[in-house]
């Protein structure tokens, strides 16, 4: 998901920290580079207040450019976890819900979305490893989707049934659907934490938010943002710690109605399985991809390429809707291959604090490890290293942006997700040949189209099986148009106004206001 400014990402690096020293068991100072010490929340946020782990437990943050911990922030356990739901649960009950009108929600909303543009610069040097890159791109997203909720807020509103006759009609209120577990990724902390946020308030309801054990710092900085912003006590509260267990605590919860989560598709088939096991909470889903790119003859090659790089290397291919499977056609392959090449080449590897720096590295040792070995697999099966294909630099998790090109469909690389700096290329020839190929995936996230051609456009862009398709174009995601998957790439859509569907049930109201019954009837 690219900014809408076009602006390269680095994400999840958080590597622009030179030195650390721990405070308390809720604070660490932390030494940033042009910001100098800066005091940052490592407890647990449960009920507007700062409180450490029941069981004194920690789990370090590590700094992916360097290996190094950044800091060691709380661990919650499941006693943890029941404090934070009764407190969203009291909260939903008393002082949020259907206790407020939508406008006192706008109104948080809008005030946190003003709070985090004052402190952008903080926010950005914490978020991502170049304060440039974060505070012109996931900061900048962040505050558009608080702003596009607030101003959605007050307008959840229901129907008027009145074709019944004249002695009754029907309503309907679209009610908020309670306490919310929501548990978020590494690959876009913010601007996932923004996405969740955003609709459970805008509809009325609370959270318990869970970020991931590998980028929990920003979500902990919001805590202060939106306690500042008027959020009531309980409305807000967040649980750092592991997926298998704080995770799992929130996915069998008795007491929470609602769990969105994007990851991958095995990890959240077990907590749907554990949400299913509990009280059949709603879930949505945000899973994997494997999202095609098409260009066809009548494409621009340069654009094309340009826009593939932006789509597969700005997050060094950590997004489920990366641009990792190309399909060009014959005519235009070799110009393809040789514009894309120039664009990995240009890509800026370096240190993190350096503001030229746009492509950093991946979230963890085990993550390269597994990229590396997609590419190995890869070379074995016949593809062809174009660029890139190796480990980078001397310290850290890097791999430089990679192009396997004369791929083949029964190649793990191309059927299975990598979630790293790899694109796959290879050649088609006809219209119906792609799409064949094109579709034929366990996934359904996203999808591209490269042609102008405009017939061809809108031919090609509805027979893809895709949640979302892009005509010469790739990767923006605005707030304001929904987003989710096709097949296994996920259930129920996030962002614009289907996104407050997933956090609102519809309640029926029947009126009698002139019918008379009788008995027997």
């Amino acid at each position: 998901m690219l900014s809408t400014a076009r602006i390269s990402r680095a994400r999840s690096l958080q590597g622009a920290f030179s030195s650390r020293r721990y405070t308390s068991g809720t604070h660490s100072q932390l030494s940033v580079p042009k910001l100098g010490t800066v005091e940052l929340p490592t407890g647990l946020f449960i009920n507007n207040e700062w409180v450490t782990a029941s069981g004194g437990d920690t789990v370090p943050t590590v700094n992916p450019a360097t290996g190094a911990t950044i800091a060691n922030v709380a661990h919650a356990s499941q006693a943890d976890v029941d404090k934070a739901v009764a407190a969203a649960r009291s909260a939903f009950k008393t002082t949020w819900g259907t206790n407020v009108p939508g406008t006192e929600r706008a109104k948080v909303l809008s005030n946190l979305a003003d709070l985090m543009e004052r402190d952008a610069n903080k926010i950005a040097a914490i978020e991502r490893h170049g304060v440039r890159i974060a505070r012109e791109s996931d900061v900048v997203d962040s505050i558009a989707c608080l702003r596009y909720y607030a101003g959605m807020a007050d307008k959840v509103h229901g129907q008027t049934i009145d074709t019944l006759g004249k002695d009754r009609f029907i309503y309907t209120l679209h009610q908020p659907i309670g306490v919310c577990g929501q548990i978020i990724p590494w690959n876009y902390p913010l601007s996932m934490w923004s996405w969740k946020v955003g609709p459970a308030i805008a509809a009325g309801c609370t959270i318990v938010m869970k970020p991931s054990e590998l980028t929990p710092l920003t979500a902990l900085m919001m805590c202060d943002l939106a306690k500042e912003a008027g959020f009531p006590a309980g409305v807000l509260n967040t649980v750092p710690g592991l997926g298998s267990t704080t995770g799992d605590a929130i996915a069998r919860h008795m007491d929470i109605d609602k769990w969105p989560s994007p990851s991958s598709t095995p990890g959240r088939r077990r907590i749907s399985v554990a949400a299913a096991e509990s009280n059949l909470k709603k879930v949505t889903l945000e899973l994997g991809g494997k999202s095609p790119l098409i260009v066809f003859p009548s494409a621009d090659v340069d654009d094309a390429a340009t826009w593939t790089a932006n789509g597969i290397w700005y997050n060094m291919g950590q997004d489920c809707c990366a641009s990792s499977r190309v399909y060009v056609h014959e005519s235009k392959y070799d110009a393809y291959l040789s514009a894309l090449q120039s664009r990995a080449a240009a890509a800026a590897l370096g240190p993190p604090s350096d503001e030229a720096t746009s492509f950093g590295p991946l979230i963890s040792g085990a993550q390269r490890d597994k990229v590396l070995g997609y590419i190995a697999s890869g070379v074995s099966e016949g593809a062809r290293v174009v660029a890139g294909g190796k480990p980078w630099g001397t310290e850290g998790f890097w791999v430089e942006p990679t192009i396997l090109a004369d791929t083949t469909p029964a190649m793990r690389v191309v059927k299975e997700e990598i979630f790293g700096p790899v694109v796959c290329v290879q050649k088609f020839r006809s219209e119906e040949e792609v799409l064949e190929a094109a579709n034929a995936t366990e996934y359904g996230l996203a999808a591209a189209v490269f042609t102008n051609d405009a017939r061809q456009a809108t031919r090609v862009a509805h027979a893809l099986d895709a949640g979302t398709v892009w005509v010469n174009q790739y990767g923006l995601v605005p707030p304001q148009a929904p987003f989710g998957g096709f097949k296994q790439s996920g259930i129920g859509r996030e962002l614009g106004s289907y996104g407050l569907d997933a956090y609102t049930q519809v309640k029926a109201v029947h009126m009698n206001i002139g019918m008379t019954a009788s008995w027997p009837a």
